[in-house]
């Protein structure tokens, strides 16, 4: 799936992602949370962390006013929401190269889709990176 952080573009595997849904409005905060850590949503009774994806990856640039989209990544018996700026759609992407130096690790790495570069993300490494970020506060 290719998603958006402002005008970036990124890629998730399919099977990673249980659904996308609208942001809510308000979140409900989570004390002494981490900074990427945007609060955590009822979603049909069941609670859910969202991390904002712009401050875990620490991709510079204000956040956006407009709400966005919060992507469901399946992590077996618990739920992760990332928030994103929107969707683009589902796209096969066949060659992925090698990530930047310094990048973040959960990045895969590099791909092309057409003349436009796309960051391939792997969710076990945001999974883990979100971990990470709740033991090393």
């Amino acid at each position: 799936m290719l998603f958006r952080l402002e005008k970036d573009r990124y890629a998730l595997p399919l099977s990673a992602i249980r659904e996308v849904i609208v942001a809510p409005d308000t979140w409900t905060r989570v004390p002494r949370a981490p900074r990427a850590v945007r609060g955590v949503i009822n979603l049909r009774g069941r609670v859910v962390p969202v991390v904002d994806l712009r401050e875990l990856l620490d991709v510079p640039g204000a956040p956006t006013s407009t709400p966005g989209r919060v992507v469901l990544l399946d992590r077996g018996r618990r739920e992760l929401g990332l928030l994103i700026s929107d969707v683009d759609g589902i796209e096969s992407i066949e060659k992925v190269g090698p990530p930047a130096p310094k990048a973040s690790l959960a990045v895969k790495g590099l791909a092309r889709l057409g003349a436009l570069p796309v960051t391939v993300l792997d969710p076990d490494a945001l999974d883990a990176t979100v971990a990470r970020a709740f033991t090393t506060k």
